[in-house]
């Protein structure tokens, strides 16, 4: 990777950012979209989180990751606090890896 890429994909960033806030700019959306840029961010962190569970490289795979997710998203259900959460699913996907 060049420098020159660095800053072209730098300044691409910025550009995005900027025309976005001039496009929205002051105004007000309808209470609608406001809830779905609102959910926008939980989206792409669960899709993230969904790719890294399930692939590795190009290939979909099936391991200790899947069933640490699985108890981390029953413990969230269950209303558990974040930190239990994320501390259940590393204990899972531990425990699954020792004993396979």
């Amino acid at each position: 990777m060049t420098w020159t890429l660095v800053l072209v994909l730098a300044a691409g960033a910025y550009a995005f950012k900027v025309t976005g806030l001039v496009i929205l700019g002051g105004r007000t959306m309808p209470p609608v979209l406001d809830r779905c840029f609102a959910l926008i961010p939980a989206a792409v962190i669960s899709a993230l989180v969904i790719k890294d569970t399930f692939s590795n490289g190009q290939d979909l795979v099936l391991d200790a990751r899947a069933l640490g997710i699985a108890a981390a998203a029953v413990a969230a259900w269950r209303r558990v606090p974040l930190i239990g959460v994320i501390v259940i699913g590393a204990v899972v996907t531990a425990l699954v890896r020792l004993f396979s």
